[in-house]
């Protein structure tokens, strides 16, 4: 299994979960976060929470099989890229395992 983790533009994310969506990802989390790297949006400005300045991001996480790890990140890139600077980053990490909390199965033999 491949956890993905891509930090998204705000103006861009409703169009990347819903072709994510579209492509059978169902399930994801979302996170509003700040990102510290290069880009800084114009009007960036102080966080009352971290004291930085920087660009507001989204921060979206999914978990998939091997392979269906392309497929997600093609369909992230397609719809995340814009043609300006600052259009975010994608991690990708193995996954050993998943447990469902209920439960306690291991996720590892089924689809996600």
């Amino acid at each position: 299994m491949k956890e993905i983790k891509a930090f998204i533009k705000p103006n861009r994310i409703q169009r990347v979960i819903e072709a994510l969506s579209d492509n059978g990802f169902k399930s994801m989390t979302l996170s509003q976060a700040e990102g510290t790297g290069a880009f800084k949006s114009k009007g960036a400005r102080p966080s009352l929470d971290f004291h930085v300045t920087d660009s507001p991001v989204v921060k979206l996480e999914l978990v998939c099989q091997n392979e269906e790890a392309q497929a997600a990140i093609e369909t992230i890139i397609a719809n995340a890229k814009t043609d300006g600077p600052g259009d975010g980053i994608i991690y990708i990490a193995n996954i050993e395992n998943a447990f469902q909390i209920k439960t306690g199965d291991s996720l590892k033999r089924y689809d996600l």
